[in-house]
């Protein structure tokens, strides 16, 4: 192995629905059995595991010619430690670079589709049969990367969490979610069904489909600005934006606070209501969550590392 190849590589791969189904139902022949008595294709599975499982050989071959390497399931990233010159590598939908990412700090991040056919890949700029290519010129710092702002929240007992699309802050299930949250300038208790806090990527995702269906609320009854134009922010924005979700007015809780913009010094102060079920959790993965309890408090701005996706 050459010098140029000394710096390990660390490849996240993720299961399969068909793995998934298997794990559940214990044999392939009684997920096909399940999904089939559905009406479902099942043969949508396994065209898929095939295509992942192919793309993963492929990439694990070429690992193997690169020299160090660790292959890890991202439902182990939460307790993973990566070494400061690791280079990594994700294969899998948009969603595996996104959880990947906020693990980092700093270590240059490859996106591989699998599945072109099926993934829309906009954190996917390279297929397997890329790698090959990409590795020494990775290895080298001769290859450009997209910089990509992360959101973090702090609790007050230490506990931190970052997000690289958005953070939600609410209720595990389907109940109001009730809490107290200051800006600089404002305070206010909520009720609501939590809030979404967007970093410039997520403004692209979930918070762009919050914003979405509000306008069409309002326009449905005719309120003024429904026809708003909503502009996502540059993933490198040092900016992140909040939105509440179905805040509802009454005696005890307000909704003057229900949208804004974080700058790079500003904060999100939130105190969970909630003697039980309060999650902070991000990207989706709600399995990596923190417990947002009564009396817990959480700040929120932009967190000071930064991702880095080569392009």
């Amino acid at each position: 192995m050459s010098a140029a190849n000394d710096r390990k590589v660390v490849l996240v791969v993720r299961k399969t629905r068909l793995e998934d189904l298997i794990a559940r139902f214990l044999t392939a022949e009684q997920a096909k059995f399940y999904v089939e008595h559905l009406g479902a294709d099942f043969s949508d599975y396994e065209r898929e595991h095939e295509i992942y499982q192919a793309a993963r050989l492929s990439t694990v071959q070429t690992l193997e010619r690169w020299g160090r390497y660790q292959v890890i399931d991202r439902g182990f990233l939460p307790n993973f430690i990566f070494g400061p010159h690791d280079i990594v590598v994700a294969l899998g939908q948009d969603g595996v670079v996104a959880n990947t990412m906020k693990y980092l700090d700093g270590q240059p991040l490859l996106g591989l589709n699998p599945d072109a056919g099926r993934h829309d890949g906009i954190l996917l700029p390279f297929k397997p049969n890329d790698l090959p290519a990409l590795l020494p010129e990775v290895a080298a710092d001769k290859r450009a990367a997209k910089a990509v702002t992360m959101a973090k929240a702090s609790l007050s007992d230490g506990q931190v969490l970052h997000a690289v699309n958005d953070l939600f802050i609410g209720a595990r299930s389907h109940v109001s979610a009730v809490y107290e949250i200051a800006t600089a300038t404002r305070h206010e208790r909520q009720s609501s069904s939590g809030l979404i806090v967007a970093t410039g990527l997520g403004s692209t995702a979930w918070f762009k489909s919050i914003v979405t269906g509000s306008l069409a609320i309002a326009g449905s009854f005719g309120a003024s600005g429904a026809a708003a134009h909503y502009d996502a922010l540059p993933w490198d924005s040092r900016e992140l934006r909040f939105a509440v979700r179905e805040p509802f007015p009454s005696r005890s809780s307000q909704v003057g606070l229900v949208c804004g913009s974080l700058g790079t010094d500003d904060i999100l102060r939130l105190r969970s209501l909630m003697p039980e079920n309060g999650v902070i959790f991000s990207d989706g993965i709600e399995a990596d969550r923190l417990d947002f309890n009564s009396g817990t408090e959480a700040i929120i701005g932009i967190a000071e590392r930064q991702g880095r996706l080569i392009v």
